[in-house]
């Protein structure tokens, strides 16, 4: 935004008139619009990640039940501090509020959860095959990567 606020200190010294009308029109649009890297609207971003397991020292969030919008559902996140078996193999998630709260410790079962990464929590990507589009022969044969970009990219820095 300075260099578009030089320029209008130079207009307005050669035309107020319309260097007070852009002025005006350039506020409107800033007060709409954020210029440059604007990294601080998005936190704190939480990214769910879908199909890991839940481990102890997890953050968690309840998944909505089924046919829910997951707007209704509670967003809140959790710390998994132990994960037990139940009677019938059922294993149950001991939780602790991961932020200070009103809310006190409960449990829920282990199926009703996923694991939540937020900004800048570290997240070890893992690939795992689910097949290849095959050329014949000895060609070469195409993968297809399903993932976030960024996590997709450093993961195969590991590999090729």
């Amino acid at each position: 935004m300075s260099r578009l606020t030089n320029l209008l200190r130079e207009l307005e010294k050669q035309d107020p008139e319309l260097a007070a009308d852009l002025k005006r029109e350039v506020d409107a649009l800033s007060g709409r619009r954020a210029f440059g890297l604007n990294f601080e609207r998005h936190i704190p971003e939480t990214v769910e990640l879908a199909g890991r397991p839940v481990r102890r020292g997890d953050k968690v969030r309840f998944l909505p039940r089924r046919g829910e919008e997951p707007s209704g559902a509670d967003r809140r996140l959790w710390r998994v501090s132990r994960i037990r078996r139940i009677t019938g193999g059922k294993r149950l998630a001991d939780l602790v509020p991961h932020q200070e709260t009103q809310a006190s410790a409960t449990s829920r079962p282990v199926e009703d959860l996923v694991v939540v990464a937020e900004f800048r929590d570290p997240v070890f990507p893992g690939m795992v095959s689910t097949g290849k589009v095959e050329r014949g022969g000895d060609k070469p044969f195409h993968t297809v990567i399903n993932a976030e970009n960024f996590h997709a990219l450093q993961l195969l820095l590991y590999t090729h």
